[in-house]
């Protein structure tokens, strides 16, 4: 996904003057091209995230367009306050990008881990939130995001991702899409964890289960109708997110849920409420927290056997 977000950035800075790219001493192998094509757009900024945030709202309101790069929750956390009060209270036009979401960054530990971010991003009031699931998402989204006046955070993977998308989608802000149809439940991903769900649904089709697979790229705002639409066509949906469960993806789908009165049964897979104390890669860790091709396979199994279909 990153090396898809850069090659992106830079076709739109080759059209577009506005365009700069703000990094915090990160990003080695993959910015030298941006930094090189477009010397006086590109800003090394130090380990130094809130003033990053500072000098992008400071370019964003003379009318350039700023995307802003970093590794997990560095440019999110880290500079929480100057994010809320410098680019989203005045709607800056600041794209903050982070790398290694969810639990890429396993071996580094939590103070590495991506678990939180989306759940905090999303209650920002005019923050967008963007979560591809793959490199053809992550380019997508990054030229999506170039041409939305308002501030976005589009939320990355770390690398060698498998494609999901084989076709180019219709790609919109706030749309999600339909992978894979179905009529007896609905698994709504996003990010990279999709491709498990992807899995997930053709073991399940191995056993007669039909599973609708949509990947919500978009966070905020959500595709509320695609979500009524699944609650009315299939028996069960189950969100499945590479973070924590409190906030996030499974959140926002269960307000659209109960706000639309939907009698449908429901199932919120992720991280629960702690932080991952364990070390390994991230498939290691995604199988602590049932996240794996078959911990989501065996969830979905264990709720329709509960009497669903």
């Amino acid at each position: 996904m990153r090396a898809s977000f850069i090659s992106s950035l830079i076709d739109l800075a080759k059209n577009d003057e506005r365009i700069f790219l703000l990094v915090g001493d990160v990003g080695y192998s993959l910015v030298e091209p941006f930094a090189q094509e477009f010397p006086s757009r590109f800003i090394n900024i130090g380990i130094a995230e809130q003033n990053t945030i500072g000098v992008a709202t400071g370019l964003a309101l003379t009318g350039k367009i700023v995307f802003v790069y970093s590794l997990a929750n560095f440019p999110t956390l880290r500079c929480l306050e100057q994010i809320r009060n410098d680019i989203c209270y005045h709607d800056a036009n600041v794209k903050i990008v982070s790398s290694g979401a969810g639990l890429a960054y396993g071996s580094l530990g939590a103070t590495h881990h991506a678990t939180e971010d989306v759940s905090i991003m999303r209650a920002l009031p005019n923050m967008t939130v963007i979560t591809p699931s793959d490199s053809v998402e992550a380019s997508l989204a990054t030229k999506a995001m170039a041409h939305w006046s308002s501030p976005c955070y589009l939320r990355l993977s770390k690398t060698g991702e498998p494609i999901i998308n084989r076709e180019i989608p219709d790609f919109q802000i706030g749309k999600a899409i339909r992978i894979r149809d179905g009529s007896d439940i609905t698994l709504i991903g996003s990010g990279a964890i999709l491709y498990n769900v992807i899995q997930a649904a053709q073991q399940l089709e191995e056993n007669g289960i039909k599973a609708r697979v949509l990947s919500m790229h978009t966070i905020k705002p959500l595709d509320n109708e695609e979500i009524l639409t699944a609650a009315r066509d299939t028996n069960a949906i189950i969100t499945i997110e590479e973070h924590s469960i409190i906030g996030g993806l499974g959140s926002a789908v269960a307000e659209v849920l109960t706000e639309g009165k939907m009698n449908v049964s429901f199932m919120r897979m992720g991280i629960p409420d702690t932080f991952c104390k364990q070390v390994g890669n991230q498939d290691f860790l995604r199988a602590i927290y049932s996240i794996s091709v078959d911990g989501i396979t065996s969830s979905v199994m264990n709720l329709l056997g509960g009497g669903i279909r």
